[in-house]
């Protein structure tokens, strides 16, 4: 008697592990993925540290210097305050001609008035200048128009009426009305640019600033079939 042929068993199917063989030299680099997505690109990674702190820098300094224009500005437009001088007990006296007078107010609203708009156009111009922004160019920014608006104050003071007022009283004479120095009362108006500035630049870059590229897409093994 001869035992019956039995049929050779069904081939097993191949292991859905070696359909995909690991990638020679045993490295972990993903099948199918782009070597600029595997490990980056410089572009996407944006100019290096030092360049963004030079540029900060210019920035900061440009902005700076922008106050000159600023402070001539607000000696131009800003209200005058009027004095008088008197001679009481043979002693000049100085005093507010109009004591009921909003002109001290308007010296303060003219100066952040033009802080505002300064801020304002130094935001545009540095965006427009460098559209992908960065917290180097938001500090140079806070700091530029803080140092702008010092800058500015200095000099209206120094282009405005003297600060002697008795000598422009006993200049001028007895009676004879004259301006008071400009003076800044509402100091706080010193961050109104920076503020402006930042406030700006926040909106223009949330806005039209560049977007991140959108990821390659993958399998949900987090590869793609070739």
């Amino acid at each position: 008697m001869t035992a019956p042929l039995t049929p050779p068993p069904p081939p097993h199917e191949q292991s859905s592990h070696s359909a995909w063989p690991p990638a020679p030299g045993g490295s972990g680099h993903v099948v199918g993925a782009p070597d600029h997505v595997a490990h980056g690109t410089k572009d996407q990674d944006g100019p290096g540290m030092k360049t963004e702190v030079r540029e900060a820098a210019v920035i900061t300094v440009a902005v700076a210097l922008g106050g000159a224009l600023f402070g001539v500005l607000w000696c131009w437009l800003a209200p005058r305050v009027p004095l008088v001088g008197e001679v009481v007990d043979d002693t000049w006296v100085v005093y507010l001609k109009d004591t009921e007078g909003e002109q001290s107010i308007g010296v303060d609203g003219t100066f952040t008035l033009l802080a505002l708009a300064f801020g304002f156009v130094s935001a545009v111009v540095v965006f427009v200048l460098r559209r992908r922004g960065g917290v180097p160019v938001v500090v140079a920014l806070g700091v530029g128009g803080l140092l702008g608006s010092l800058l500015a104050w200095r000099v209206g003071v120094w282009l405005g009426p003297a600060q002697d007022v008795l000598a422009q009283a006993k200049g001028v004479g007895k009676g004879v009305t004259f301006s008071a120095p400009l003076r800044l009362g509402a100091k706080g108006a010193l961050l109104a640019w920076s503020l402006a500035g930042l406030l700006v630049h926040l909106g223009l870059t949330a806005l039209f600033g560049p977007r991140d590229p959108e990821p390659v897409g993958y399998g949900s093994a987090g590869y793609e079939r070739p």
